[in-house]
């Protein structure tokens, strides 16, 4: 008989000179290597060399890590960081917001557009189908965790979380079904040769649509219509999707993709090859880092996680963190962690 399901999987898969090694934080990884595959495969129609696929790859790659790191830092987290500024780059404690990830992923792909002279939906009408796919394989580093849990259920599918009583309606697998579903929605709509920025479009549209009803099934304080926290930013995505399917289609997109022709000379060759060369190091670093990287939010790991992985204990590189108690997910989900709950779960 299928479900319901208890949650008891071991979040860490090895471990590597004193730090252990996250299914969370693979999904990053897993992202990355998603967006470079379907870049390499698309450069011919994007008039990209391998060289700028590496580069738009590596900046992309940077701009999740290093916004979605300063978001949580400076944003979420700031009453904790303010008074141990040495714990900043400690990602290997957690601590990641989605939205800063958003954003660090559009600067980067903006920097990479105008350093180029490339129209922005030229590459972003690409870059979305990457990024429902990305979306969704990170929902499902969340569920490992233990993350985003939704409203208790008797239903087949509820799951028993390690950290919370009761059985719950997995709201982040809902979540991650809808970005997979997305890809062949996209798919679908490019074949039909859209005007440019048409996929963008629909990628907004369709995701902060169809998110609606998924965070009907979050268990958090309601505010907004009696929605839960979050349908303020989904009704937006909605809103601006159409707005921009409007404007799209009612523009005349612009011809050509202001790419400059790659230089054939052999001087060129040798160059992008280089390039590539130290470009390919810088990538598989950034395939590796997020691995160390246990949960979108700060904590203490040995405290969380120790009752799902045997052997982990305090170190110096995992000390004890005094986060405040409506920081860390209750065992009782009393009402401080629901509104705490309800703090982080916004953002994601």
């Amino acid at each position: 008989m299928i479900g319901p399901f208890v949650h008891n999987i071991d979040p860490v898969f090895g471990k590597i000179g004193g730090f252990y090694l996250w299914w969370y934080g693979l999904s990053y990884t897993l992202g990355f290597w998603g967006l470079f595959s379907w870049l390499r495969r698309k450069r011919h129609t994007l008039q990209l060399t391998l060289n700028q696929v590496y580069n738009l790859t590596i900046l992309t790659a940077l701009g999740v890590l290093l916004g979605g790191r300063m978001i949580e830092v400076f944003f979420y987290e700031w009453e904790y960081y303010s008074s141990h500024l040495r714990h900043i780059p400690a990602v290997w404690l957690g601590g990641m917001s989605t939205h800063g990830i958003l954003l660090g992923s559009i600067i980067a792909i903006y920097i990479f557009c105008r350093y180029y002279k490339i129209n922005f939906f030229h590459i972003g009408d690409v870059l979305a189908i990457a990024a429902a796919y990305i979306m969704g394989v990170g929902r499902i580093g969340n569920f490992i965790d233990g993350q985003i849990i939704g409203s208790a259920t008797d239903i087949w599918c509820g799951v028993k979380f390690p950290d919370i009583d009761g059985f719950r309606h997995p709201v982040v697998l809902y979540d991650g079904l809808k970005n997979l579903l997305l890809i062949p929605l996209l798919l679908a709509v490019r074949k039909r040769n859209p005007p440019r920025g048409v996929i963008v479009a629909h990628f907004i549209l369709w995701y902060g649509f169809l998110r609606i009803f998924v965070d009907l099934f979050r268990d958090y304080r309601t505010d907004f219509f009696g929605f839960p926290p979050g349908q303020e930013f989904n009704i937006l995505m909605t809103l601006a999707g159409l707005a921009m399917l409007v404007y799209f289609h009612k523009i005349r997109p612009k011809t050509g993709t202001g790419v400059p022709a790659p230089s054939t000379g052999k001087a060129a060759l040798n160059k992008e090859a280089l390039a590539a060369w130290y470009k390919k190091a810088a990538f598989i670093v950034l395939l590796a880092l997020p691995v160390i990287i246990p949960s979108d939010w700060t904590q203490d790991v040995p405290a969380r996680y120790s009752h799902r992985h045997a052997g982990i204990g305090y170190s110096a590189i995992y000390p004890p963190i005094d986060i405040p108690k409506t920081d860390l997910i209750s065992e009782n989900y009393d009402d401080s962690a629901a509104v705490s709950d309800e703090k982080r779960n916004a953002d994601n």
